[in-house]
C-alpha cells in the first residue's frame, strides 16, 4: 500500500493550499452552519459548483428564516442540481428539524456519535454527506467515502476493487481501513480527501 509517484508530486505542490483550507473549515461561524448542511444536502451527484451557488441564492432569499420552497431554484438550469424535487423536500425538512440539529451539534457527545445521528435524522444525509458536513464546520478525522476516494483507495492497493459503503458497519470498516492507511502515508485522512479530490479536479472546494 503507497501513494502513486503523481499523487506524491500533488502533494508536495499543493499541500499548503490543502492545510489553509482544513484551517479555513475551523473558522467557520456557527450562524453559517444551517447554509453549510443546505450545501451537503445539494452535492451527491452534482456539482460542488452548482450547489455552492444554489447556497449563495438560498442565502439571499433568506431560506433558513423564510417560508421559501427552494424547488425552483434547484432546479434552475444555470446551477442546476439533480434529483431537486427530492433533495427541495430534503432541504424543507432539515430547515424544520434544525434548532434540534443545532443543539446536538452544540452537545459534548462525540464526532462520530454526532455523525451517526445526522445519517439517521436528516433525510438524504447519510454517513458520507454527514462527514462531509462536520469537516466543513471543522471536525476532523471523519472518512468523507466519495466515489474518488475509494477509486484512490484502489490505486493505493489498499483495496483490489472499490469497496462497498451503503451500510453503517461497511462505512466504518472502510473508514478504519483509509485511517490504517493514511498513517503508513503520514497523511491524515483530512489532507488526503482534499488531495484526492484537488488531484481529480483541479480545485481545491469544500
Amino acid at each position: 500500500m503507497k501513494l502513486p509517484v503523481k499523487i506524491i508530486n500533488h502533494y508536495k505542490n499543493y499541500k499548503k493550499q490543502i492545510r489553509d483550507r482544513l484551517l479555513d473549515f475551523k473558522h467557520v461561524p456557527e450562524s453559517e452552519y444551517f447554509y453549510e448542511l443546505c450545501f451537503c444536502l445539494c452535492t451527491p451527484q452534482s456539482k460542488a459548483a452548482n450547489a455552492f451557488l444554489v447556497v449563495e441564492k438560498l442565502k439571499q432569499l433568506d431560506f433558513q428564516n423564510k417560508n421559501i420552497n427552494p424547488l425552483n431554484i434547484l432546479n434552475d438550469k444555470s446551477h442546476y442540481i439533480r434529483f431537486h424535487n427530492q433533495k427541495a423536500k430534503n432541504l424543507i425538512n432539515m430547515k424544520s428539524i434544525f434548532p434540534e440539529i443545532f443543539s446536538v451539534l452544540k452537545s459534548k457527545i462525540n464526532p462520530e456519535k454526532k455523525r451517526l445521528w445526522l445519517a439517521e435524522n436528516i433525510k438524504g444525509l447519510g454517513m458520507k454527506e454527514s462527514s462531509h458536513f462536520l469537516r466543513n464546520i471543522g471536525y476532523r478525522e471523519l472518512a468523507i467515502l466519495d466515489r474518488h476516494i475509494l477509486k484512490h483507495l484502489v490505486e493505493c492497493g489498499v483495496y483490489k476493487e472499490i469497496p462497498k459503503v451503503g451500510s453503517v458497519k461497511q462505512y466504518l470498516e472502510v473508514e478504519k481501513d483509509f485511517i490504517r492507511f493514511s498513517k503508513i502515508v503520514k497523511i491524515n485522512i483530512d489532507e488526503l480527501d482534499l488531495l484526492f479530490w484537488s488531484y481529480e479536479t483541479g480545485e481545491i472546494l469544500k
